[in-house]
Order: structure tokens, then C-alpha cells, then sequence
């Protein structure tokens, strides 16, 4: 995910009832229970080597990512840190799996709070819970450069994966997080971010990010 307009996280406050989606889940806060993901010390994330991202149409970015399983291990461990180097690079928010040809249920964000890298990477995530009110932003993607559009998703999740070290972690987020942890998990599905957009809002946006790239191909 790419973010253009600001943006932030922001505690939820206790007892705030989540329905809709998944079962029901309270209080919290917009940052990972039990510790949070794994952080990776941000020299490893800088001497990663970088990942080209795919970029639409190519076929890959609408197939359905499998399961991380246990033989999967050493395999993720070496992709996340270069997953967050291309993410950094692009530069971006969030990156998942299948964005960089890995048909693997792993997403890595990093809100950079404060400025400081803060990255977190989510191992077969799901969302567990969803609000029933509703939010509206702006979303970018990094398989679409340079485009944008508003989009609507729930206000507030919470979402269950595993860390790097197989420890299972739950996070909550509203805002930023929110849209960005649900646009990543989207990805491990085949979804865009202009799927959610009307056929035409969707085509308009679809043929202006055909003609940048031709464009670029010719400078």
C-alpha cells in the first residue's frame, strides 16, 4: 500500500464493540497484542536486496496466495527482510507476498510512527473481526504507481496471524492501520484496492496507469 494524504493510528477505545464480520471483539489498542510482529533491526532491512514489485495487469497479482506451512520457514525468514527493502524503496506502507511474485500468505507494513521504521511482519494473517461503521481514504497501491482513488472499508479490525518465530499474535487498527491491514490481506486474494471502485471510476483509473507506463517505457 501507498498513502499520499496523512494519516495515523489511534488507540481503540475500551469496550468498543466490533460486529459484522467474523466474530465479536473488544477494546484494545492499534498496535500488536502479546509484543507485536517481528521487528527486524533496520541495518538487516537496509543490506536486504530489493524485490522488483509486480505491477498490473500481470496475471499474478489476482491469484490466490497459499497457506504459509512449516516447510515454508526458512523461505519466509529470508523473504520478509527483502520484502520490506522493496516496500522501503518504492517507497510504501505495505507489501504483500504475491506483490513480488511469492504465492505465500505474508504481508510486511511499517506506519513509520514518529518517523521511525516500526516494521511488523504478519504470517498467514486473517481478520477475525470487523467493525460495522465504516471509513473512507485514500488508497494507493505499489502495483499501481502514481494511482489513487477513496475507498471504503470497515473502520476498525482485528487480525490474527503468526510472527516470524511461529508465535501466534492478534492487532487491532483503525485508521491507517485498519486500511492498510485489510488492503494487504486483499492481496493474498487476488484483490485491489479498485475493486472497490465502480466500473468506471475503475476503468478510467486502470487506463491512466496504462498510459504512464507506456510512457515511461518510452522515456
Amino acid at each position: 500500500m501507498r498513502e499520499r494524504s496523512g494519516g495515523g493510528t489511534r488507540s481503540i477505545p475500551p469496550e468498543k464493540d466490533f460486529g459484522g464480520r467474523g466474530r465479536s471483539c473488544k477494546g484494545g489498542s492499534a498496535v500488536a497484542t502479546g509484543g507485536g510482529g517481528v521487528y527486524i533491526a533496520p541495518l538487516a532491512m537496509t543490506d536486504a536486496p530489493t524485490l522488483p514489485i509486480l505491477l498490473v495487469p500481470d496475471q499474478r497479482l489476482r491469484a490466490k496466495a497459499k497457506p504459509v506451512a512449516a516447510g515454508d520457514a526458512d523461505r519466509v525468514r529470508a523473504l520478509a527482510p527483502r520484502m520490506l527493502a522493496a516496500m522501503y524503496a518504492a517507497p510504501g506502507i505495505g507489501l504483500a507476498a504475491p506483490q513480488v511474485g511469492e504465492m505465500l500468505r505474508l504481508v510486511v507494513i511499517d506506519l513509520q510512527k514518529e518517523e521511525k521504521p516500526d516494521p511488523v511482519v504478519l504470517v498467514n494473517p486473517e481478520i477475525i473481526a470487523a467493525s460495522r461503521d465504516v471509513a473512507t481514504r485514500e488508497e494507493g497501491c505499489l502495483s499501481l504507481p502514481g494511482q489513487y482513488a477513496d475507498v471504503t472499508r470497515p473502520a476498525q479490525v482485528r487480525v490474527r496471524y503468526h510472527d516470524l518465530s511461529g508465535a501466534r499474535r492478534e492487532i487491532e487498527g483503525e485508521g491507517l492501520l485498519s486500511a492498510c491491514l485489510q488492503h494487504e490481506i486483499d492481496h493474498l486474494d487476488g484483490v485491489l484496492f479498485v475493486d472497490y471502485l465502480s466500473a468506471l471510476k475503475r476503468n478510467m483509473l486502470l487506463r491512466r496507469l496504462a498510459k504512464d507506463l507506456k510512457s515511461k517505457e518510452r522515456a
